[in-house]
């Protein structure tokens, strides 16, 4: 495949008692998400829509319970899990700013086996619990993108616009301005990286400011007023804005329009997300590119997690399953906008992506794998 969301995952060679697509399924799971994000909140309404959708398919029943980006409110949701009478099959959890190792003890305690989504252990936490399956038995593993990648991928699309573009400067470089989401989060952590390599592979390029907006539209307005402000104030020709989410693009594209400047004529904008929003901005041309994919993880999640349960362990070569990502630009919009647009996702055949018989641990979660999957819409011809 030659398209953007090449993700093809190779977890394991060693094989226990799988059941692949189309065999009987061990028992019903119940599995419980705590969502870290805000109910409304795109890309984490998606990762809760995919799993619940490949739950159906799969005989698992997947409960959501929405923290509300409040980090306490996250903890005693997972406690609260922890502490009924009938416990889950699987938790699954987003270590969002370090707030899931409480959790995840007081799963070890409670023999309940976690799966952690997006964010994992980073820093002393990470030294502490070291990998999974050592101090923490019941914590199974990951499955993360590499934003990394993703974060150099959308600023490299904005330093090769703008020079192709001649957008330099007075002083002869390519000004940008970075959004990112926070300074904490692995995921934020790692966008912020992809910003920081692209630039340092750039001699003409630098990053003017690098300010972070919560992941909120608002926010990401504000500090790019400010800095638009800074910038005329100097004499700087802003070239470019690395936006770590679809909401602080959108935001910093109203306070560049607020500036009288014309977006995609003038200044190009990037995000992270594949959202509705974003993409109808890619349409339009006043959005460069989205770069993601990533909400998917919640219905992979789900597969990796019912496989488990039927003896095929991901974690037979590694309990770490990293998704790669990748960019929707107007080139390939057509490939994927109705099914985000639309978040039917109970289109997607999840069963289709399970481990086959003597192949366990092998898992093809690429787009093609995923096109392949979903059914012709009726009245469609051939």
């Amino acid at each position: 495949m030659t398209g953007f969301l090449r993700i093809l995952l190779v977890v394991g060679t060693a094989c226990g008692l799988v059941a692949s697509a189309g065999h009987s399924l061990a028992k019903p799971l119940d599995i419980v998400f705590v969502n870290p994000g805000k109910t409304g909140e795109v890309y984490w309404d998606m990762v809760a829509q995919t799993m619940q959708a490949a739950g159906r398919k799969l005989d698992a029943h997947v409960e959501v319970l929405t923290s509300e980006r409040n980090y306490r409110t996250m903890q005693e949701l997972g406690f609260g899990v922890l502490a009924r009478r009938d416990k889950p099959d699987f938790l699954i959890l987003s270590n969002e700013e370090s707030a899931a190792v409480p959790i995840m003890e007081a799963a070890e305690a409670a023999g309940v086996r976690t799966l952690l989504l997006s964010n994992t252990l980073i820093g002393e936490d990470a030294v502490r619990l070291g990998p999974p399956r050592q101090k923490l038995k019941t914590w199974l593993g990951d499955i993360t993108t590499d934003l990394q990648t993703a974060g150099a991928r959308m600023a490299d699309a904005l330093i090769r616009t703008a020079r192709d573009e001649k957008w330099q400067s007075p002083d002869g470089k390519i000004h940008l301005l970075g959004i990112g989401g926070d300074e904490i989060t692995p995921a934020s952590i790692a966008r912020n990286a992809g910003l920081k390599l692209a630039v340092d592979a750039a001699p003409d390029v630098v990053v003017d400011r690098l300010l972070f907006a919560n992941w909120t539209q608002s926010e990401a307005e504000n500090v790019t007023a400010n800095y638009l402000s800074w910038a005329s104030r100097k004499q700087i020709r802003p070239a470019g804005i690395w936006a770590g989410n679809d909401p602080m693009a959108l935001g910093a594209m109203r306070a560049v329009i607020a500036a009288g400047l014309v977006p995609g004529r003038d200044i190009q904008l990037v995000g992270l997300n594949w959202s509705e929003e974003a993409l109808r901005e890619i349409r339009a041309g006043r959005l460069l590119l989205t770069d993601g994919g990533h909400f998917l993880l919640g219905g992979w999640s789900i597969v990796l997690l019912r496989d488990y349960a039927d003896g095929c362990d991901f974690a037979a070569v590694s309990p770490r399953v990293e998704v790669k990502t990748s960019a929707i630009t107007r080139q390939n919009l057509g490939s994927v906008g109705d099914l985000i647009k639309t978040r039917a996702f109970d289109r997607i055949d999840f069963a289709r992506f399970r481990a086959k018989a003597g192949r366990c641990g092998h898992y093809d979660f690429s787009l093609d794998a995923l096109i392949s999957s979903l059914p012709v819409p009726e009245g469609v011809a051939d």
